[in-house]
């Protein structure tokens, strides 16, 4: 029942964050006023070298602290601040959101392995912290409210990025917790959904296994965990990590030549727990590209549209085209087609 959109300039084109906001708001019909969340890529020019950390803090002074000295023992703060908001009469703020510009030192690990523990280092502890979004130039802005009221406290205006997500939640349960909406990230890759997983029981035990923490008993984080296992640690193409979370079925694979039965065959037995079974449909990003993706069954919408070097990616025509009124192609990708854009080197 969310509403989801993702837009991406193949030429890494700045866009504010006004049209998303807009995009997204139009969706409100699938939304419960008790979760919007946005993410950008490209929008800290200043200190794309360093990974910015979003941090919502429970209790400023105390959780800060704690934070700070986990910190320093994994890396550098090049700089750190408040992120700049604007109160919003009908948001109710509960936590504090920080951001921190952070370098990890490589000796201990490699740079993402570092930032890797660090994310579930303090999401799993008792500091009252969470990292919300932890990638280069890239940062989350979420809370509980309508996307308006979201986008309006954080000023969503005044960043610009050339790949934006967002998404419009429909709560089925802890509204109140900012950190549960998405989008979720882990260094390079964002994940929105609209859906819900029916294997997420085995699909978390699966990523723990790996040494991921999940901290928020949400789909949409088990997910972008796995893009950062299938992709990043284990090295697939995006193609190939996208058929092992959403493959064919048995029958369709059987009627495929010989070679690439073989293939899809391969990646059910070696990732079956990972796939993901229910109805879904989700956007991901990283700094290079964007790719949609539904449940075999297409039981969640998904609509594409492209106009000049931007791509779009919806749950509806009518949020891609009040963004962009002149689009120039929407199509409806069948069941189990995959959408990838990426931007140019």
């Amino acid at each position: 029942m969310c509403g989801i959109f993702g837009v991406m300039d193949k030429r890494r084109q700045m866009m504010d964050g006004s049209g998303i906001r807009q995009a997204l708001s139009i969706m409100n019909e699938r939304g419960s006023g008790e979760g919007a969340g946005y993410v950008a890529y490209g929008i800290y020019p200043d200190y794309r070298d360093s990974y910015a950390l979003h941090v919502f803090f429970d209790r400023a002074c105390e959780s800060k602290k704690a934070v700070d000295a986990t910190l320093e023992q994994w890396g550098t703060i090049e700089h750190d601040e408040a992120i700049p908001t604007c109160d919003q009469p009908r948001l109710r703020v509960n936590c504090t959101p920080w951001r921190y510009f952070f370098k990890p030192d490589t000796s201990l690990a490699p740079e993402k392995d570092v930032i890797t523990n660090l994310v579930m280092q303090i999401n799993a502890g008792s500091s009252g912290a969470q990292i919300v979004s932890s990638g280069k130039n890239v940062g989350a802005f979420k809370a509980n409210g309508w996307p308006e009221d979201v986008a309006d406290y954080f000023q969503i205006q005044d960043y610009e990025g050339y790949i934006w997500l967002a998404h419009n939640r429909y709560a089925t349960s802890h509204p109140e917790l900012w950190e549960r909406p998405d989008p979720f990230n882990l260094h390079d890759w964002s994940v929105v959904e609209n859906g819900k997983t029916t294997t997420y029981g085995t699909n978390r035990r699966y990523i723990e296994s790996y040494g991921y923490n999940c901290s928020t008993s949400t789909d949409s984080e088990v997910i972008a965990y796995l893009m950062d296992l299938l992709v990043r640690r284990h090295g697939l193409d995006v193609n190939l990590a996208i058929k092992a979370l959403s493959p064919p079925y048995w029958d369709e694979i059987d009627r495929m030549p010989e070679a690439e039965q073989k293939l899809n065959r391969a990646l059910r037995f070696a990732y079956g727990s990972a796939t993901m079974n229910g109805p879904f449909t989700v956007v991901a990003a990283n700094p290079d590209m964007m790719v949609g993706f539904t449940d075999r069954g297409k039981l969640r919408p998904m609509v594409v549209g492209e106009c000049g070097d931007r791509l779009y990616i919806a749950s509806e025509e009518v949020a891609i085209r009040a963004m962009e009124p002149c689009v120039e192609s929407i199509v409806r990708p069948a069941a189990g087609e995959t959408v990838i854009g990426r931007v140019a080197p």
